[in-house]
């Protein structure tokens, strides 16, 4: 049953994809489908708009319309839903991924392979793997870590990643955008409820989206009680530190 009310609306002209307004919707409303936010659905709506704030283009507005009615009782079901393919174990090759193999290295470990051009810049990376989706929230290596979390853009965009940024830091990395931003806050939620993380340095690129991981770390340091020292560090297209 349709009922005049207010619901969020989306202009997709105007959203580039970020993805900040998914973990700010608490009723998982939003998702970003074909790059661009989407209303899953009128009724897991609830109308009052803690989104809008998140948007940084715009895009989002509260208008008053004829919709579907909020249903409290949906949106549990949903995110349960949401909640058990989250879960679900994913089957492991027979051979064995070494993307699924968690790693701690001493810089003495390290091999030194065979280098290109003249000069050998040494790997200065502790953990394995590296990419957010990957990293078990037990890992040993997140224990009284310095965490670093960088966009994944900023790795290439940046040359001398290894030696400014990660000696001394456990890294872990993704795209605010293209990834699931929800996943994200739950994943880094356990990850600071499960380890005493010492600090967080966020490194990230001038481009709108890529301020999602910021907002992630917030949402994520929100939901778990935790008060962590966070550092954000923005790169620019030409890579250039600029805050």
């Amino acid at each position: 049953m349709k009922v005049l009310r207010k619901i969020i609306e989306i202009d997709e002209e105007l959203c580039d994809g970020c993805g900040q307004c998914v973990p700010a919707c608490e009723e998982g409303a939003i998702q970003i489908i074909d790059g661009k936010a989407k209303l899953v659905a009128e009724k897991y709506c609830d109308g009052l708009g803690a989104c809008l704030g998140d948007c940084p283009t715009g895009a989002l507005k509260l208008i008053e319309r004829e919709a579907e009615e909020f249903d409290e009782d949906a949106v549990e079901e949903y995110l349960a839903d949401l909640e058990k393919k989250k879960t679900v174990a994913q089957p492991v090759s027979a051979c064995g991924c070494p993307s699924t193999g968690v790693h701690v290295f001493k810089r003495d470990d390290q091999v030194k392979e065979a280098k290109i051009g003249s000069s050998h810049i040494e790997s200065a990376l502790s953990n394995w793997p590296v990419q957010i989706k990957l990293v078990p929230p037990g890992a040993p290596f997140l224990q009284n870590a310095d965490l670093l979390v960088i966009a994944d853009c900023s790795a290439i965009v940046y040359p001398n990643i290894h030696a400014d940024f990660l000696p001394g830091k456990v890294v872990m990395m993704g795209c605010p955008k293209f990834d699931n931003a929800a996943e994200y806050v739950d994943k880094f939620t356990e990850i600071f409820e499960r380890n005493d993380i010492n600090t967080i340095t966020i490194v990230n690129m001038e481009v709108p989206c890529c301020s999602g991981l910021v907002k992630i770390i917030e949402k994520a340091l929100e939901k778990s009680g935790k008060e962590i020292p966070v550092k954000e560090i923005c790169i620019s297209t030409r890579g250039n530190i600029l805050t």
